[in-house]
Order: C-alpha cells, then structure tokens, then sequence
C-alpha cells in the first residue's frame, strides 16, 4: 500500500497535520439506570491525548470503559460531559470531518455475507463519498492479501480473511487514525503475524493507530505509548518503556550445583526476596534501584555454591497492568 491512502483527504487533498491526533479533555458517560438500577458512570474525566503518528494502546479490564470511549469517537455514543477532537475536529461540530479523519476496525465480524470484498469496500467508499476516481479498491485488496478473493462472496471467507477485510474497509477513505478494537480475538497466529506486518507499515507510512487487546505482550511489542483505563478512569498513560522502567522489579534465577534442601542463611537479609525451587534454583527477585546484580552473585560465591545457568526476567506489561487495576481497585473499594 502506498503512503498516499493514509495521508489525504476522501477528495484528494492534504490534510493538515495536528500534534495530537486524538484529544480528549474530562471526558464523561454516564449511562441511566432502568428498573430501579443505579446510573453508571462508564468514563469519569478522562483526559488523553494521543499523538499523531504513534502506535497507542488502550488497556484495561472488562468494563472498563474501552469501548464506551470507542464509540463516542465513532459517533455511536453521545459524551455527556467533556470535549474529545479527532485529528483536531470536534467531534460534535465537526462530526463530518472528524469521522472523515477515522477509522475503526470492530471486534465483531460484521460483514454481509451476500457481498463480496470488491463490492463492500465500494460500497463502504461510497457511504464515505470517496469519488471514483480517487477509490483504491483493489490496492486495498491487494495490501491486505485479498485481491485473489475480490469476487468471491464473504461468506466463503475464512475467520482470518474476514478480519482482514475488516481492516479494509476502515481504510478505504484513507483515515489518519485506524482503530483496531481486539482485532486479533480468535485469530490463529499466522494471521496474527500478517496483520501486525500491515498495521506496522501502516503507521510507519504516519497512520496513526489506537488498539485496544487483551493480549498484553502484543501492546508491548507493538505500541510506543499506553493508557490504562479502569473503572471509567485513566490510572496511567505514558510512554511504554517509562512505565515499565517505573516497575522497578526482576527476577534472577540460578542454578546451581551442589543439592540444597533449603535457601543458605548467607542469602538472606539483604533487601531482596530469595526462595529455592525445584531442579536446584535459587529466585531472587529484587529492584535494580536497591539492590545491585553483582551483589548477589558475590553472595551466592561467598556461600561457596557452583553456578551452572542463569536466566533473569523482567516486568512486563502484564505484571504492571495487573499491578494498577489492583491498586485502583483497592483505593476505590
């Protein structure tokens, strides 16, 4: 696919270029209560802003309020309090434009099943008021592996194309923003690997991309900055290797030679937590902050132990998701 599809406008011309490609300010949805039910509060003052050009995730648990953000941007949920722009346009007095400026991939596989690729991204172009001779129907066909598909009716795709043609249809009015919503949900990994290789060229060619997953180490791997929502409420936003650097927690775990029974008393009593396991292993676990490496290597010397292997590992993006929802959950029990 060529840098031109994500970077003009449905009628051929250049866009300007906004700092924050999405910008919201105390951004609010309270649902109403039915039969008796209290009202729910789905996004409480949510601020954020996403830059342009960047690889942005979205986390948060089950209800947390991904996908009521989601679809305020979309234009199928009303905010009730609060501003959001989407590539500088207001989202209510520059409805037009501003969904003109996105596009959202769901995570359900809505697609007519009686049409084939080439006819539902003409007619997705046309409901976009993409002119004729501006549509790239089949150089969208053809970037997401379909074009040997165009005729064939989407119903006789696989699950893996039809996630693909998904992608398709957000682009055929060349957003600047594409929204993938859980787009690799049920999808086998070869598929996976093919999507994430368009998605990269994508936003390496300046499209913008917000995707919201359950699967934390492909919004580790991928995306430069992430937001975590719990509750309705923005717990963390910031570039992805700052906040993990924030976890300040590693694992090291040797191996060692000689039989233990039990962890030495030499390793005890130094500011991090050792425990043995099974196969000779000594765990420690320690902050970097606190607790130097060659200090524990100095130690497990001293107490005259053989070193055969070691490994370490460091926080992910689980660990500090799990870490943040639990924390937020605590403090607003």
């Amino acid at each position: 696919m060529t840098a031109s599809i994500a970077q003009k406008n449905t009628d051929g011309t250049p866009n300007p270029q906004p700092d924050a490609a999405i910008e919201v300010k105390n951004l609010s949805k309270i649902y109403k209560g039915s039969y008796g039910q209290p009202e729910k509060h789905a996004l409480k003052d949510v601020s954020l802003t996403i830059p342009r050009g960047s690889f942005f995730a979205l986390l948060g648990p089950n209800g947390a309020g991904k996908s009521t953000f989601i679809n305020i941007l979309a234009g199928l949920v009303t905010k009730t309090s609060g501003d959001a722009k989407i590539w500088g346009y207001d989202i209510e007095d520059q409805m037009r434009a501003a969904r003109r400026s996105i596009g959202i991939v769901p995570q359900e596989l809505n697609l007519d099943p009686f049409f084939t690729p080439r006819e539902l991204l003409e007619v997705q172009a046309g409901l976009y008021g993409v002119p004729q001779h501006l549509r790239r129907t089949d150089e969208i066909l053809e970037a997401v592996g379909l074009s040997d598909k165009a005729k064939s009716y989407a119903r006789t795709l696989s699950g893996g194309m039809r996630r693909r043609l998904l992608v398709a249809k957000a682009m055929v009015h060349s957003p600047h923003i594409l929204v993938l919503d859980e787009p690799t949900a049920g999808v086998d990994i070869e598929l996976r690997i093919q999507l994430w290789d368009y998605v990269r060229e994508l936003n390496r060619m300046g499209t913008t991309v917000l995707l919201t997953t359950h699967y934390l180490e492909e919004a580790e791997e991928l995306c430069d900055k992430v937001a975590i929502i719990n509750h309705g409420r923005l717990v963390a936003c910031d570039e992805t290797s700052t906040l993990l650097s924030k976890m300040d927690a590693k694992e090291l775990i040797v191996s060692i030679s000689e039989e233990l029974t039990d962890v030495p008393a030499s390793l005890r009593g130094f500011g991090y937590n050792v425990t043995l396991q099974p196969g000779n292993r000594l765990s420690f676990q320690y902050s970097p902050s606190k607790v130097e490496i060659a200090k524990i290597f100095e130690l497990v010397h001293e107490a005259k132990l053989t070193i055969t292997d070691l490994t370490t590992e460091e926080s992910d993006l689980e660990d500090l998701f799990l870490r943040l929802t639990r924390q937020d959950n605590a403090e607003h029990a």
